[in-house]
């Protein structure tokens, strides 16, 4: 066909359809009904606290390019991630294709013309509507056939994929009916389009496919409408808010997420009430997709425990739906018909007793509202954040439960008696173990460690915490950290007796008035002896003092002891010689790798110290499954079948290492514990990476330590 032609390449777009102002007239309404439905869930977002999340616009459209567009995250699991890309990028399709008949239509720009029409009218649409459709089959087969434990079975699942389906078809039988009718020659573009017109034109006579084609033009038009208008009713909001919650996302590190309770200004403490979450904690909740990655990686919920994020999510969300005016005491919670108030009514004068009026206006408690917010559940988060990081449209879990534990021990009093004894420690001794009788220094008996003034002077501050000086076990990790800094002549000291827990276990139990007051005390003390360098082996201080401490004026250069020592070995000034080539698998501590993105330094210690003997765990890096030490969690005694420690025990020792590597004192000793059971018959041991560097750094002559 020759150039002239293809140039000329087009189709009538209201071909056998009269009467087009009905589409407008329908038009109306369906903006109306969709528009409120957009509206009802901007007014409850409205309701929530403020937060600042419109900053830095350069990199957060930079993350909507990668998570929303690029669906990054969502292609992890890759059937979903295909599915979910054939559906996404098909319903782009169709509706640019969609706005370019209405842009011809209404506006006479007559570019759906020549090449463009046939190249992306006729050939990319066809495709890409083919692709929903396979998408929706394989979602459909997914969810009903072999259907995973993380998602939920809803009708209204069933439904979408259902309309979605049955609209694609629609398309095509108004597109092949056209064609058979009007015997296009431009029909080979629209492969799928024509294999309809083929079918229709050896069953059915002309008269009868112009009957057929008006028929079903009409009924598209309205299935079409009424999906748009039913939209923001349904999980399918998602297309809106999804790409909103990623723009709006957190753009520090996952372990910079908590937020600061101002105790000026604040009345209550914690979160209790849907009104107590910021505005984008409330976009959260009509986000979610509901695919149950977050719960799926969680590790409470692995082991078999009640603590489900999605859950946590979806149970909010149904609040915040099903009785708006009750969870923002807009109206009585007790159905007593009170009426729409204003947030002033709601107050109480500090000079008056609250009325029996008054309290029944109070917003819904939040805590144990749904089973997923039950104060049990809630206590077995680990605050990992591996929840967050598999989340494809950037959902804060993690910080949700911390804000609702903070209402339970600052509120209320009431959290496990384990972790009230750590806390109870903390206020009294500055460290949260309460039966210890080991002191700040035991650790450095027969070393010639400087501490106190002599701070001042030294080139790097190693802080110890409270696991690496008051833990037996782990105090060869910090005499290892010692050694190795002395060994290359790193001129270095400690607080001694004058350093005090970073406030770490204090802030994800929920007690942020005993953060607070320890944070500023550290830094007091640290910018006292004008320490600008810190080097720690626990990842919990090192998040502490990089994320949470500028906020209080410490202004540090912060490294992991597993960063500072390769760095060392960088430069020559460590020189390692391992012995031997142990199997060894490095476990990642949450707080390092995915709270703080420090996976290699770990990893090049291994590599170094055990000439290249390393063998990864299924799940590693970003993917890692929890120790369960996190969120004061050490402190708890599970139960026995339930032990997220002996989980990730089980996968180290089914790698077939020799040593289990780690880098954090909370990793060591539930990791220790977690082997212990279940290494069986064979002799598997747990070190930190100092250990190991220790162990093909120490002088020859000093005789073999007994790591």
């Amino acid at each position: 066909m020759n150039a002239a032609a293809v140039n000329e390449a087009t189709r009538e777009i209201y071909w056998n359809v009269t009467q087009v102002w009905v589409m407008y007239a329908l038009l109306v309404p369906t903006a109306l009904v969709a528009g409120y439905g957009v509206y009802r869930h901007l007014s409850r977002w409205r309701r929530g606290q403020p937060a600042a999340r419109f900053d830095r616009p350069a990199a957060r459209v930079g993350l909507l390019f990668k998570h929303a567009v690029a669906q990054r995250r969502t292609a992890r699991d890759a059937v979903a991630g295909l599915f979910h890309a054939f559906i996404s990028y098909g319903f782009v399709v169709l509706t640019v294709a969609t706005t370019v008949v209405a842009l011809d239509a209404d506006f006479g720009t007559a570019i759906m013309r020549g090449r463009f029409y046939l190249y992306f009218q006729s050939l990319a649409v066809d495709v890409f509507g083919a692709l929903v459709m396979v998408g929706v089959l394989m979602a459909a087969a997914r969810r009903y056939l072999r259907r995973p434990r993380k998602l939920v079975h809803t009708d209204e699942a069933a439904l979408i994929l259902a309309a979605i389906f049955v609209m694609c078809l629609q398309g095509f039988l108004v597109e092949g009916w056209r064609i058979a009718a009007t015997n296009d020659p431009w029909a080979a573009w629209s492969p799928f389009g024509n294999l309809v017109a083929r079918a229709s034109q050896s069953l059915m006579g002309p008269e009868a496919i112009r009957v057929w084609h008006a028929g079903a033009w009409w009924f598209h038009l309205a299935t079409s409408f009424a999906f748009v208008a039913w939209l923001p009713y349904t999980k399918m909001m998602h297309v809106l808010t999804a790409p909103l919650n990623i723009y709006a996302a957190n753009l520090a590190p996952l372990g910079a997420t908590l937020k600061r309770v101002d105790f000026e200004r604040t009345e209550s403490f914690g979160v209790n009430t849907l009104g107590g979450f910021t505005w984008k904690d409330l976009l959260d909740l009509d986000a979610c997709t509901e695919c149950g990655r977050c719960t799926a990686v969680c590790p409470a919920n692995t082991v078999g425990k009640e603590l489900s994020p999605r859950d946590i999510i979806l149970g909010l969300r149904d609040l915040m739906h099903e009785r708006p005016r009750e969870a923002f005491g807009l109206v009585a919670s007790n159905g007593g018909g009170v009426g729409e108030v204003s947030a002033a009514a709601c107050t109480t004068p500090a000079d008056k007793e609250p009325t029996a009026d008054m309290e029944a206006r109070k917003p819904l408690p939040i805590i144990g509202a749904v089973p997923a917010t039950s104060p049990v559940a809630l206590w077995q988060c680990t605050t990992c954040a591996a929840c967050m990081e598999a989340c494809p449209v950037f959902i804060e879990q993690m910080p949700k439960i911390v804000d609702m534990r903070r209402f339970l021990v600052m509120e209320e009093a009431e959290f496990p008696d384990s972790m009230q004894e750590a806390v109870m420690s903390l206020e009294r001794r500055g460290h949260p173990f309460s039966g210890t009788q080991a002191t700040r220094m035991d650790w450095a008996e027969g070393l010639n460690v400087r501490t106190g003034a002599d701070v001042r002077e030294a080139e790097v501050l190693l802080w110890v915490g409270c696991g690496g000086a008051l833990v037996e076990r782990n105090q060869r990790v910090t005499r290892a950290t010692a050694q190795l800094l002395e060994q290359a002549g790193v001129s270095f000291a400690v607080m001694g007796r004058e350093e005090k827990c970073s406030g770490d276990p204090a802030r994800r139990i929920g007690n942020e008035f005993l953060f607070e007051q320890l944070a500023r005390e550290n830094v007091g003390n640290l910018n006292k002896y004008g320490v600008k360098k810190v080097v720690t082996a626990c990842p919990h201080c090192f998040n502490t003092f990089r994320n949470e401490y500028p906020q209080y004026g410490g202004a540090f250069e912060v490294f992991h002891h597993s960063e500072f020592l390769a760095r060392l070995v960088e430069e020559g000034r460590l020189k390692p010689v391992p012995e031997s080539g142990k199997k060894v698998t490095f476990h990642d501590p949450c707080y390092l790798g995915r709270q703080n993105g420090v996976y290699d330094a770990p990893r090049e210690l291994v590599q170094i110290s055990t000439r290249g003997g390393a063998v990864e765990m299924p799940r590693s890096r970003n993917n890692s499954f929890c120790c369960g030490g996190g969120g004061g969690m050490s402190f708890v005694d599970e139960p026995p079948d339930k032990r997220v420690n002996q989980e990730r025990a089980r996968e180290a020792v089914e790698t077939g290492a020799d040593v289990l590597a780690v880098g954090c004192p909370f990793c060591m000793t539930m990791m220790e514990d977690g082997v212990g059971a279940r290494k069986g018959g064979r002799d598997v041991k747990v070190l930190d990476v100092a250990e190991l560097l220790w162990e093909a750094s120490r002088p020859r002559e000093a005789g073999k330590q007994n790591l």
